[in-house]
This record gives C-alpha cells, structure tokens and sequence, in this order.
C-alpha cells in the first residue's frame, strides 16, 4: 500500500481528506528526475493511496528540469531501450491512474519535467513557468514519453519546432495552445489546484473511473466502436448510488448548477 510505502528524498507525501498531495523536494537540482524518483513514482501510482484525486508539485522555483544528467550512463543501444521503457512505464501509470492527477507547474518544465507534466490529467501554471524540450539542441531525442503525449496536445509542429530550434513556450502561450488547463499568478498554483482537485472529489467515483479509463480510449478508437465504449459507460456511470444521489439533488434544487 501507497501508505507504508518508503518514498526517497526527493518524494514527499501528505492527503488533506480526499486529496493526495505528492512533492517533488530536489530544489537544489530543479527537481531533476534521477532513476530513484522514477522508479518510486512508478510505484506510487501502481498502488496508489485512498484518495479521490492527486496533486502532483514541486518545491522551489521550477516544477521539474527534466532528466538529471549526472545520472546519464554511457548505455548501449539496447540499455537505452530499457531505461526508456521504463520511463513510459512509469508515465503511464500516471496517466492511466484511475485517480485524476492535477499538476502545479512553476518556472522550468523543461524536458523530462514536460513529460511528467504532460502525464498528468490537468495541469495548473503559475505566471512563472515555461516549457522547453531542449534535447534535439543536446544531440539527443526525448525518451520518457514526449513524442507521443505532447502532439497531442499541442501537435505535431509546435513540438518539431521546440526540438528544431529550441524554442520555449511561456506560460500563456501554453494555456492558448492547449498546453496547459490554467494559467494563474505567482503563488496561487497550489490553491487553484486544491479547488479543482475538491471539484473532482466531488464527483461520483463510477463518472470518474469513466472520464480517466474510458474517454482516452473512445478518442483514441474507431467512431463506431467509441459510441459503443461510450454507450457502455453512459449506462454503467448513470446505475451508480452516487450518481442517482447527484440527480436527486439536482432535480430537489440542492445540487450544484450550471451558470454563466
């Protein structure tokens, strides 16, 4: 269990009643990602704590710099197949967590930092914050997940041009090119990320299993085969107690509405 598991320095837990807050706490170096973080990251999010939704920080004044170089082995071809397979794997666990996962980003999201960012299900960014995947001016190619996630986010020439040419992305032109869901002041990433993470809380269990296991998957399928898989959860999320409770409220007056 997530609960007793040993997380290294660099990882910190703490849950304010449903919300899980997991820190990155390696300031000194930006909050690079050595193997030690990857692998107890993979760890936390195959047996995650009972929670209803996670906030993924980071102490300090940037979010993550990526891969921590001093860590960076001579590898052969095939090492370096393994060492980023395991990079996806942990990536993914992220991703396909069945608990949704809000990120607070601040200052550099640089490589690797991208990529951990890029795996949660939203993403909060403080006026601070920019992106950068610096790896096609190193001579090297991203291996933690980035040619995939992030086109489709962003696409597929937003993504040339940042490996091509360096280029970085600020914090608001992140939120107007998708990259990010909010774009907050200095400071107000954590509180933001609260509310959104109480929100989420509040959702009925079954809607949130579907929006994180079963819309990825619809996108990602044939159009009659998503209205099939969309068919299927519509009517599994609608026979749960909690959301029968959620439209009775709505129906006596006491439950929340939409407005503009």
């Amino acid at each position: 269990m997530t609960a007793t598991l040993e997380l290294p320095d660099t990882l910190r837990f703490t849950a304010e009643d449903e919300i899980g807050i997991l820190t990155l706490d390696r300031p000194a170096k930006r909050n690079a990602l050595d193997d030690t973080t990857i692998d107890s990251l993979g760890e936390f999010f195959r047996t995650p704590p009972d929670v209803s939704a996670i906030i993924l920080e980071a102490t300090g004044d940037h979010f993550c710099a990526g891969l921590d170089l001093s860590e960076m082995a001579e590898r052969d071809a095939v090492a370096g197949v393994h060492h980023s397979r395991h990079w996806h794997a942990t990536m993914n666990r992220i991703t396909e967590s069945q608990i949704p996962v809000v990120a607070v980003l601040q200052g550099g999201v640089i490589g690797g930092g991208l990529e951990l960012a890029s795996a949660a299900h939203l993403r909060v960014a403080e006026d601070s914050t920019y992106f950068a995947l610096p790896e096609g001016k190193r001579g090297l190619f991203v291996g933690g997940g980035a040619s995939v996630r992030v086109p489709r986010l962003i696409g597929l020439s937003r993504v040339q041009d940042m490996m091509l040419t360096g280029r970085k992305f600020d914090a608001a032109e992140a939120e107007s090119i998708g990259l990010v869901n909010y774009l907050v002041p200095a400071g107000e990433g954590p509180a933001k990320a609260r509310e959104l993470a109480a929100s989420i809380a509040s959702n009925s269990p079954v809607t949130n299993y579907a929006i994180t296991q079963a819309l990825p998957r619809i996108v990602e399928s044939g159009r009659d085969e998503g209205y099939m898989m969309e068919s299927l959860m519509a009517a599994i999320a609608q026979s749960s107690s909690e959301a029968k409770e959620l439209m009775q409220s709505f129906l006596a007056g006491t439950g929340p509405k939409v407005t503009k």
